[in-house]
């Protein structure tokens, strides 16, 4: 199981305006400190914590943050309409799009999905894969 998930940033404002553009609709919770920004899930009282946690930080080598080539972090979205709503707060929150809201021909046929960049540069999803909903083909 992944417990969390950390990508860096060097401007946390830019960094907390694009994340709370669409992670408080998915539930997350946002703890800031000085060590940058946490977002996690609730927990439910006398219940384990709900994994992974994301976490908005400074590098810890002082050196600027950059996005790894081929990384991307993706996070499930409760149905298509969301993915584009979402897409389009986080565009609007200093992100850049990477892929439009839709299906791929290269995944499942429910699997509607955005991509982005954030303000540093991290590559990020977001998806649905709910087969109640309509498909690539129907």
């Amino acid at each position: 199981m992944i417990s969390y998930v950390t990508v860096g940033a060097d401007d946390m404002a830019a960094a907390k305006q694009f994340y709370t553009a669409f992670l408080p609709a998915l539930d997350y919770g946002l703890e800031e400190g000085p060590e940058g920004l946490s977002f996690a899930l609730p927990v439910e009282q006398g219940k384990k914590p709900v994994f992974p946690d994301f976490y908005v930080k400074p590098t810890f080598d002082g050196r600027p943050a950059s996005a790894g080539n081929g990384a991307m972090v993706a996070f499930e979205a409760r149905n298509q309409r969301q993915v584009r709503d979402l897409h389009a707060a986080a565009l609007a929150a200093g992100g850049s799009d990477e892929g439009q809201p839709g299906f791929r021909a290269d995944y499942g046929a429910h699997f509607y999905v955005s991509y982005l960049r954030d303000p540093q540069g991290n590559k990020i999803a977001l998806y649905s894969s709910d087969p109640t909903e309509p498909g690539r083909d129907g």
